[in-house]
């Protein structure tokens, strides 16, 4: 008897090339569409759906988790900006939806497996960046539980997207293999700001201050801004270039300074998620997702964990995720609590 997996399907490219390579492996494929939030066509993505279970054969299924995916992800992503914080909107859902609010489904449909489109690999016990490292998703699903891994199959890691892409046109997909890419941020239709004004008021004009709390301009309200923005505020007079180094969201301040006070060496985490049980180690971080690797050392107190670079990095900002690898393998991270640069 063919074993059963359960696919998380959009009506895209990557969801269906899935869904393609793994009934060539022998399994018997089950579509899971999940209903986040209204911003998105669902309709239009379940007729794309229904076209494709005829083609594959295959049965699918649609559930609404508007109300989690709310409380979860969206509340989470406006109260952080509220707070002050730079929130990693992609990587909660990762850990809450698509790993968390996902997985009874699979006992519901009576699947041994899931399996989802995201580019990165795993051998059951970790993840690993992808074989395509300009789609890699690692990044983002270093906060979802280990034991997950041993029932995740991740078909697209060993593919490149134009691979994927060329798939498809061979399998007959050719309008999804030239369809535009989905945007960063499923929620957020034009930008950021938008979603937090239908929130709250964003037009808070504040108080630009230097490192000794002197007032030096002013700004538009503190959640149009991240550590090491550079425009989008005035000051009264010249200054050389003053970058965004701190949010006081109480104050509603943004604090500036030169870019030399934008480096740290030394990154404060909070809600480890780790795959490997070593204290202390050695490995590569990444402070975000466009950042460099930086080699670094980890040491761990419980859920929490100090990270000491070895060469200071920029932007460090709190509320983001800082993942920590071995080589291609992701062994764990956490979230930014704070940084500083010294010994």
């Amino acid at each position: 008897m063919k074993k059963r997996v359960l696919v998380g399907i959009s009506g895209g490219v990557d969801s269906a090339v899935t869904v393609h390579l793994l009934q060539k492996r022998g399994f018997e494929v089950v579509g899971l569409y999940l209903k986040m939030h209204e911003d998105v066509p669902h309709d239009e993505n379940i007729s794309k759906i229904e076209k494709l279970s005829k083609l594959f054969n295959i049965e699918y299924f649609v559930e609404d988790i508007t109300e989690s995916f709310k409380k979860k992800v969206y509340d989470y992503f406006v109260e952080s900006y509220k707070q002050g914080l730079t929130p990693n909107p992609c990587a909660m859902c990762n850990r809450e939806i698509k790993f968390g609010e996902f997985i009874p489904f699979m006992d519901k449909y009576n699947c041994e497996y899931i399996a989802t489109g995201h580019y990165v690999r795993s051998d059951g016990e970790f993840l690993y960046k992808a074989k395509d490292l300009t789609k890699d998703q690692s990044y983002f699903m270093f906060g979802i539980k280990k034991e997950i891994l041993k029932k995740a199959i991740f078909p697209l890691g060993d593919w490149t997207k134009e691979e994927i892409k060329a798939k498809a046109k061979e399998i007959g997909l050719e309008i999804l293999a030239s369809a535009r890419e989905s945007q960063d941020i499923c929620f957020i239709p034009t930008n950021y700001i938008d979603v937090l004004s239908s929130e709250f008021n964003t037009k808070l004009n504040g108080k630009i201050v230097n490192t000794r709390r002197q007032v030096i301009g002013n700004h538009k309200g503190y959640m149009h801004y991240t550590i090491g923005q550079r425009k989008g505020f005035t000051l009264f007079k010249s200054h050389k270039p003053q970058y965004v180094i701190g949010i006081d969201a109480d104050k509603n301040q943004i604090i500036v300074g030169d870019k030399h006070q934008l480096q740290k060496n030394r990154v404060f985490l909070k809600q480890c998620n780790m795959f490997i049980d070593d204290k202390n180690f050695e490995c590569e971080v990444k402070v975000r997702y466009r950042s460099d690797y930086v080699k670094s050392k980890v040491k761990m107190d419980g859920s929490k964990a100090t990270v000491f670079l070895k060469e200071p990095v920029s932007g460090v900002a709190k509320g983001q995720a800082c993942v920590f690898y071995q080589g291609d393998k992701l062994v764990g991270g956490g979230w930014i609590r704070g940084a500083k640069n010294g010994n």
